[in-house]
């Protein structure tokens, strides 16, 4: 029997900037909504490369994930969006040190624009624990 959806909310991660949730926990999932390199305290994109937004997008992830009773091992699915595709080999460099050795099921796709100019922006569903 399923449970009503419930909000998850982290001051751990950054909080939304929109009208949604930073993630809903429903039915044994939590589906997070997209992290953009967005520092949780002071609401500003970091500073950086690819690289570097990728490894806080991950690390605001966990953050939501951890919240919803989750981890990134539990992660399903995956979509990594992306402002240019021939950043392709440095997310995957970063994505392989968060995920694995049972990599989620994942897209990636090139995004015209991304909120606040970023590079990048990952979402996930994931299992709870």
């Amino acid at each position: 029997m399923s449970v009503w959806p419930k909000d998850i909310v982290t001051p751990n991660a950054p909080a939304a900037i929109g009208p949604y949730s930073q993630a809903i926990q429903y039915d044994g999932l939590v589906y997070c909504s997209g992290q953009i390199a967005l520092d949780a305290e002071t609401g500003e994109v970091i500073p950086g490369d690819v690289v570097a937004q990728t490894h806080k997008c991950l690390q605001n992830l966990k953050a939501v994930l951890v919240a919803a009773n989750s981890d990134l091992d539990r992660t399903l699915k995956v979509t990594v969006y992306l402002k240019d595709l021939s950043d392709f080999g440095a997310v995957n460099a970063v994505y392989e040190e968060y995920f694995g050795p049972i990599y989620p099921a994942r897209a990636c796709v090139e995004a015209a624009r991304l909120p606040k100019d970023v590079l990048v922006e990952i979402d996930c569903i994931a299992a709870l624990n």
